[in-house]
C-alpha cells in the first residue's frame, strides 16, 4: 500500500523528533473536536429548545459525550485493524472522519443532527489506541520514554487551546461582526458553522501532512535495513542467502526474543536479574492481560472520568448566573452546601480562560512533568498525582465566595493546581501500560482496549456531571458534581496502591545508581524509575 511504503530510512536509536512532530500535528485531531465545542455546547442546546432550559447542561452533556460513546466502541476494532493494515492508513481515515463529522455538526438544525455528526466522527476516529502504539514504536531507546510519552499530552494541551479558543471566538459570528456577516447570511442561519469550519481546515492540512511525511511504524511493514544487524544470525541461518522472500523474512520468528519489548537489551537493563541465570528451557508467553495492565487500564479510565467532568462543568459552572458574594456570606453560613449559580462569565471571557488553561498545561507538561519524572521515578510519582487529585474538584466551589476584583486569578490558581496534577498523570499511565504489555505484537491491542475504555469513561461522564449539576442548581448546590468527582478521584487514589509493581527492576533513578551497573544520570525509563 502507498500509505504504509517507507518514505526514507532513520537511525532507530536518535529521538524521532521529525517524526513525533509529524504525528503530534495529526494526533490534533480529537482534542479540537472534543473541545471546540466546550465554550458553545450549552448555548447551542438551548437554541434546539430541547426539554426545559434547566436541562440544558445534561443534553449538552449528551452531545459532547457521544463522541466518546462512538469512539468507545469502535476503539479495538481500530487497534485491531492497525495490527493488519498498518497504523497510518487507519490514522489517516480517523482524522478525515473527524473532519466530516465537524462540518455535519456545523450545519446541524436540531440536537439529532448534532448528535449524529459528533458519532460518525468518534466511530471513525481509533487514533487515541494507534498513535500509543506508534509512539511506542518510534521509540526504542527506553531513556527517551518519558520525553516521547509526554509529547502527546503536550499535543493535547495545544488542542486544547486551539478547540475552545476558535469554539469561543468564532462562534455566532453575526452577533460579534455584524457587517461582515449581515442577517440573513448562511453563518446567521446556522451560527456555529464557522467554528467547525475553521477546526475542519486545519484537520485537512494535518491530513495532507501526515499522507506525504508520517512513516509507518509497524514492525512488520519495516524495511530490512531497519532491523537489528544480528537479526538473521542463528544456527540455523543459510551461509548463502537465497532472493526467495518467505525465506528471508523481516524477523527471525524462530527467536524466544521475537515480539518482546525489551528482548536483547533486558540483560543490560536489569543484571541482576540474568547475570547468574542460563535459559534452560522455552517459556511460555506471558499473558496479555495480566494484573499489572489491567490495573493500569483501570486507573487510567478512573482519571478520564474525573478529568472529563472537570472540562465539561467548567464552561457550565463559570457561564451559569452569578448571586452576590454578600449574599453568599450570610446564606452559606448556615449551610456549607449551600452554593446556588455560577461565576456569570460571558461566553468570550470562558473561551479566553480555557485558552489560558492550556497554555498553563503546556507550561506543565513542556518544564514540570520532565523534572518531576527525573526527580520522583515514573511510578513514584503517579502515586503522589493520583493521590493529590480530589483536591482540585474540592476547590472550585470556593470560586463563588471570591471577591469580583479577585476571580480570575483566583480562577488562573484553581486552573494551575489541576493542570500540574492531570498533565503529570496522563503521560505517566501511558509509559506504565507500555512497560506492562509483556509483547510488542500485542500492543496495538492493549493500546486499542486502554483508548475505548478512556473513551467510554469520557462518554460517561458529560451526562452524569450535567445531570449532578442540574439537580445540584434545584437544591441550591452547584458544587455537587465537583464533590462528586472529588469522590471518584479518591476511589483512584485507594485503587493505584492496589496495582503492583515491577520488583525485578530498580524503582526510581537512585536505587538505580547503587546497582553494579549504575544508570546514567539522564536515563528515566519504566525500568529504572518504578
Amino acid at each position: 500500500m502507498v500509505l504504509t511504503k517507507q518514505a526514507r530510512l532513520r537511525n532507530p536509536d536518535d529521538f524521532p523528533t521529525l517524526q513525533l512532530f509529524l504525528l503530534a500535528i495529526v494526533r490534533l485531531a480529537e482534542p479540537i473536536a472534543l473541545t471546540s465545542i466546550f465554550p458553545y455546547a450549552w448555548a447551542l442546546v438551548k437554541r434546539f429548545k430541547i426539554g426545559n432550559e434547566q436541562d440544558a447542561s445534561f443534553y449538552s452533556g449528551l452531545l459532547i459525550s457521544s463522541f466518546a460513546l462512538a469512539e468507545a466502541l469502535m476503539g479495538m476494532y481500530w487497534g485491531g485493524l492497525s495490527d493488519r493494515i498498518g497504523r497510518k492508513p487507519v490514522l489517516i481515515l480517523g482524522c478525515v472522519g473527524t473532519m466530516f463529522s465537524m462540518i455535519m455538526v456545523g450545519f446541524a438544525s436540531n440536537i439529532w443532527v448534532a448528535l449524529a455528526g459528533r458519532a460518525i466522527g468518534g466511530l471513525l476516529n481509533g487514533n487515541i489506541g494507534v498513535i500509543q502504539t506508534m509512539v511506542g514504536e518510534l521509540v526504542t531507546k527506553p531513556e527517551h520514554e518519558p520525553r516521547a510519552f509526554s509529547v502527546m499530552p503536550f499535543v493535547w494541551s495545544i488542542g486544547t487551546i486551539v478547540g475552545p479558543c476558535i469554539g469561543g471566538t468564532f462562534a455566532d459570528p453575526h452577533e460579534s461582526w455584524p457587517n461582515a456577516f449581515p442577517k440573513g447570511s448562511l453563518f446567521e442561519r446556522y451560527p456555529y458553522l464557522l467554528p467547525n469550519l475553521v477546526c475542519a481546515a486545519l484537520l485537512f492540512v494535518s491530513i495532507v501532512m501526515g499522507f506525504l511525511l508520517l512513516e509507518e511504524t509497524h514492525p512488520d511493514m519495516q524495511p530490512r535495513v531497519l532491523l537489528p544487524a544480528d537479526t538473521y544470525v542463528s544456527e540455523e541461518t543459510p551461509l548463502l542467502e537465497t532472493s526467495d522472500a518467505i525465506k528471508r523474512p523481516a524477523v527471525d520468528l524462530r527467536a524466544e526474543t521475537y515480539g518482546t519489548i525489551r528482548d536483547s537489551s533486558s540483560s543490560d537493563e536489569c543484571p541482576q536479574r540474568s547475570s547468574n541465570e542460563m535459559p534452560t528451557e522455552k517459556t511460555k508467553p506471558a499473558p496479555i492481560w495480566n494484573q499489572r495492565i489491567v490495573g493500569f487500564i483501570l486507573s487510567l479510565c478512573i482519571f478520564t472520568y474525573h478529568s472529563m467532568t472537570y472540562d465539561h462543568l467548567m464552561p457550565i459552572f463559570f457561564e451559569d448566573e452569578r448571586v452576590s458574594v454578600n449574599t453568599l456570606s450570610k446564606l452559606g453560613a448556615s449551610s456549607p452546601f449551600y452554593s446556588p449559580g455560577g461565576l456569570g462569565l460571558s461566553l468570550r471571557e470562558v473561551g479566553m480562560i480555557m485558552a489560558v488553561n492550556g497554555v498553563i498545561a503546556l507550561f506543565v507538561q513542556a518544564v514540570i512533568f520532565p523534572l518531576a519524572a527525573e526527580r520522583f521515578g515514573v511510578f513514584r510519582l503517579f502515586l503522589i498525582v493520583t493521590v493529590l487529585h480530589p483536591i482540585i474538584y474540592a476547590i472550585v466551589p470556593m470560586l463563588l465566595f471570591v471577591p469580583e476584583s479577585l476571580l480570575f486569578p483566583a480562577i488562573y490558581l484553581c486552573l494551575a493546581v489541576r493542570n500540574v496534577l492531570s498533565i503529570t498523570l496522563y503521560p505517566l499511565l501511558l509509559i506504565l501500560i507500555k512497560g506492562a504489555t509483556p509483547s510488542a505484537s500485542a500492543l496495538g491491542k492493549v493500546n486499542g482496549l486502554a483508548a475505548s475504555a478512556g473513551a467510554a469513561c469520557r462518554m460517561i461522564a458529560p451526562p452524569v456531571a450535567g445531570y449532578l449539576y442540574t439537580l445540584g442548581s434545584q437544591v441550591d448546590c452547584t458544587a455537587l458534581p465537583w464533590y462528586a468527582s472529588s469522590l471518584v478521584a479518591i476511589a483512584g487514589a485507594i485503587h493505584c496502591f492496589t496495582v503492583p509493581r515491577d520488583r525485578d527492576c530498580p524503582r526510581s533513578k537512585d536505587d538505580a545508581e547503587r546497582q553494579i551497573i549504575p544508570a546514567t544520570p539522564a536515563e528515566v525509563s519504566v525500568e529504572d524509575v518504578e
